[in-house]
C-alpha cells in the first residue's frame, strides 16, 4: 500500500507526535480527545486527525506554484472519543488507523487530481475484489463559506465523475460542513452497505490556516485550495535548483524508488538562499542541478556541514546512500 501510495506521487510524512497532539486539539473540544490531559499549562492529548499537522507541513516554508500540487500521505493512528453505545466492529472504533492524505492544489487542477483519486481507489479496490458505488454528497443546510465557492467546488467534483466514467448519484444536502465530498459505498457479505472511503473537496482550510503560494508572475501570493482524502529512518535528500526540468522528476522518483525520502525546492529564489534554507532544515545531502550537469546526467552533491561538492551520477548516489543507512543500521548502539 505504502509503494502504491508513493507511485501516484503522495509523500509519506510522519510528525512528532506531541506537535500533532497540541495542532490537533485546536479545532476540538477537550471532550472529543482521548486521554486528555493539561500539563504546565500546555494541552495534550492522543492524536486525533492529520488535518492541521499537513497544514502546518504547506505552511512552514514558502510554498512555489511549480509545487502544487503537493501530495501528502499518512498512515498514523489516531483516537476519537466515541460513546459506548456507538462502538460497531471496525468502522467506529476509538483507535484505528487509515490511508489519509491530502492534496493541496490550484483550483485549475482539481478535476484532475479528483479523477487521479478515483482511479487510485479503484485500483486498490479491485484488489480486495470491492464493488462500490459513488455518491456526490452536495452542500447542507448549515456550511461554512460562501455560494459562489460552494458552486465551484460540486461543478469540480462533478466534472471529475463524469470523466471517471462509472455510475454516480446525487446525495443531495449530505457533504461535510466545509465542502462537498465524493462517498464511496461497498457492501459487506450481508449486503449491507457502508461508506467506506470518502473523497472531500475543502476552500475553507486552506483561507483558515492562512496558507497561499507563489504566484506564476511572482508579484502576487495566492490562496491555496486543498482536496482532500480520506480512506478506513533513513535521511532526507533533497534537490535544489533555479529551473525544474523533467529530469529532476526522474531523479526525485528513482531515489523515491530507492526507499528514500526526497524534495524539490521549485521556488524561484536563488540557489545560495535555497542550499542555506536546505541546510537550515538540516537535510543531509542537498542535490545541485544546473543546465551543465543535466546535460552529463550528473547533479553535484554537497553534505549539510560542509561547503564543498562533487559530481557524481544518480546510480552513483544511490550506491552511496545505500551505504550509508546500511552503516547507520551496523552502528552498535
Amino acid at each position: 500500500m505504502r509503494k502504491t501510495t508513493r507511485r501516484i506521487g503522495l509523500s509519506l510524512r510522519l510528525l512528532v507526535d506531541q506537535y500533532m497532539i497540541i495542532l490537533s486539539l485546536c479545532l476540538l473540544q477537550d471532550t472529543e480527545v482521548v486521554g486528555f490531559v493539561q500539563v504546565e499549562k500546555q494541552k495534550f492529548g492522543l492524536q486525533p486527525m492529520n488535518c492541521p499537522g499537513h497544514c502546518f507541513i504547506f505552511y512552514h516554508k514558502v510554498r512555489s506554484y511549480r509545487e502544487l500540487p503537493l501530495r501528502l500521505a499518512d498512515f498514523r493512528a489516531l483516537h476519537h472519543n466515541e460513546a459506548s453505545g456507538a462502538l460497531t466492529g471496525l468502522t467506529r472504533v476509538r483507535r484505528f488507523q487509515q490511508d489519509d492524505a491530502h492534496i493541496f492544489c490550484r483550483e485549475s487542477q482539481v478535476k484532475d487530481e479528483v479523477k487521479g483519486v478515483l482511479e487510485f481507489i479503484s485500483y486498490v479496490y479491485d484488489i480486495f475484489g470491492f464493488t462500490f458505488d459513488l455518491k456526490l454528497s452536495t452542500r447542507p443546510e448549515k456550511y461554512l463559506g460562501n455560494l459562489e465557492t460552494w458552486g465551484k467546488a460540486e461543478s469540480a467534483l462533478t466534472e471529475a465523475l463524469k470523466e471517471f466514467g462509472k455510475p454516480w448519484e446525487i446525495n443531495e444536502s449530505d457533504g461535510a460542513f466545509y465542502g462537498p465530498k465524493i462517498d464511496i459505498i461497498v457492501s459487506d457479505a450481508m449486503r449491507r452497505k457502508f461508506q467506506c472511503a470518502t473523497l472531500q473537496l475543502d476552500f475553507q482550510l486552506p483561507e483558515r490556516f492562512n496558507l497561499s503560494f507563489s504566484a506564476e508572475d511572482e508579484s502576487k501570493a495566492l490562496q491555496g485550495e486543498m482536496a482532500f482524502l480520506a480512506q478506513p529512518a533513513t535521511g532526507n535528500r533533497m534537490s535544489s535548483l533555479r529551473k525544474v526540468p523533467s529530469i529532476w522528476q526522474e531523479v526525485r522518483d528513482k531515489i523515491y524508488e530507492a526507499g528514500f525520502e526526497v524534495d524539490i525546492d521549485m521556488t524561484d529564489r536563488t540557489i545560495n538562499k535555497k542550499v542555506r534554507e536546505a541546510q537550515v532544515a538540516q537535510f543531509n545531502y542537498i542535490l545541485v542541478a544546473g543546465e551543465k550537469e543535466v546535460g552529463t546526467g550528473q547533479v553535484a552533491v554537497r553534505l549539510r556541514d560542509g561547503n564543498n561538492s562533487s559530481l557524481m551520477s544518480v546510480d552513483d548516489l544511490l550506491i552511496l546512500f545505500k551505504n550509508e543507512a546500511a552503516a547507520f543500521r551496523n552502528i552498535p548502539w
